[in-house]
């Protein structure tokens, strides 16, 4: 009988963080799904009434160390070990903003705008494995996954895109590599894994792949993970990106 695993995914509320809760909660895992604004997240919170106390909402804004804080409380309350973290929280553009003060050209970007995408981008993801390192050192094998992207390939970049979410997708490749090390002492594994270009708010309609499908891809490559893919940088199905 395989055991349940307690899972934590960060940006629940919609799109692959939605689809995630959806399919570890069908395969009977114990779920904490987090979101900015739980009130708001009506198709998330019908999935938690119908999972039969499988998963749980928590608020959880990433870009907020008092609520990383108080989410991460939260999570020890449910769980004594967290399993699997699926830091998937993330944005492409500042919400009502103009996409130029982010994404470029060069003289339209402003720093703070993309001071604020890189903390929700890169700092946030690191602050919630930090709150809840104790919980994944607890069990008996745990994994951390960043949701990354190919546009944070530096290798692959052959011509500017989007300066602020390629940059951040590269910086949270680099902090991959660092829990990699870090953590492996108490055997957890932390990779950067790129969803693919998937059809949702962020991808948008012309996207060839659907949640479903890629979210099928990364969890069925995170059941085959072993202590010696610590660090790689892959795609939902399994296939090495250059960094």
């Amino acid at each position: 009988m395989t055991t349940a695993r307690r899972c934590v995914v960060s940006g629940a509320n919609r799109g692959l963080g939605l689809e995630f809760v959806r399919q570890l909660a069908a395969a009977g895992d114990e779920v904490v799904a987090t979101a900015r604004r739980p009130e708001a997240a009506a198709e998330l919170s019908d999935i938690a009434r119908a999972s039969g106390g499988r998963v749980t909402v928590v608020a959880l804004d990433v870009s907020d160390p008092a609520s990383i804080a108080g989410a991460g409380a939260q999570v020890a309350e449910r769980f004594p070990a967290v399993d699997l973290l699926i830091n998937n929280a993330g944005i492409m553009r500042l919400p009502d903003a103009p996409d130029e003060i982010t994404a470029g050209p060069l003289d339209a970007l402003d720093g703070e705008a993309v001071l604020s995408l890189l903390r929700v981008n890169v700092v946030g993801p690191v602050l919630v494995t930090q709150a809840l390192q104790p919980l994944l050192a607890a069990a008996r094998r745990s994994v951390v996954v960043n949701l990354s992207s190919g546009m944070g390939s530096i290798g692959s970049t052959t011509a500017a895109m989007d300066y602020a979410y390629c940059t951040s997708k590269a910086g949270l490749n680099m902090m991959t590599r660092h829990l990699a090390h870090e953590l492996e002492q108490q055997g957890t594994i932390a990779v950067s894994i790129s969803p693919g270009w998937v059809r949702t708010d962020m991808g948008g309609p012309a996207a060839p792949l659907d949640p479903p499908e890629s979210v099928k891809g990364i969890l069925s490559l995170v059941d085959g993970l072993g202590p010696g893919d610590s660090g790689r940088f892959l795609d939902h199905s399994g296939e090495e990106i250059p960094w």
